[in-house]
């Protein structure tokens, strides 16, 4: 009795498949990677910058929202996350956006002027004056 597959053919199916699941995790490992390595990069160029206080105003405030929707067969559980920025300008007319904590975003207000602390991109505080 013949089922209409041969070895042959299973063999290079499953081998084709093989060959598809190893790309895809070589490319998410990569992509993986290449973020962590990235966010380190980031850090040591921060803690190599200097800490600067310049006079700032505060020109715009947004957040992005992420949702992360997770199932098994009996429960389902959506996660959020949010990220807070603030967008500062500077006396010669520059604007930076730097990105903050949720306590220390809900404190501060489109139009406030003071003194702006930061170290490359990390946000390290506001004094209003």
């Amino acid at each position: 009795m013949t089922f209409g597959y041969s070895m042959n053919s299973f063999d290079s199916s499953f081998s084709l498949f093989t060959g598809m699941f190893t790309i895809v995790f070589l490319l998410i490992l990569g992509i993986i990677l290449a973020t962590i390595i990235k966010g380190i990069m980031q850090c040591g160029k921060n803690n190599a910058s200097p800490r600067l206080t310049v006079s700032a105003t505060i020109v715009s405030k947004r957040t992005d929202v992420t949702r992360r929707h997770s199932s098994t067969m009996d429960n389902h559980h959506t996660h959020f996350s949010t990220r807070y920025y603030v967008t500062f300008q500077v006396a010669s007319g520059d604007r930076m956006e730097l990105e903050l904590e949720g306590n220390q975003y809900g404190l501060l207000v489109e139009g406030d002027r003071g003194n702006l602390s930061f170290q490359g991109t990390r946000y390290l505080g506001f004094e209003r004056i």
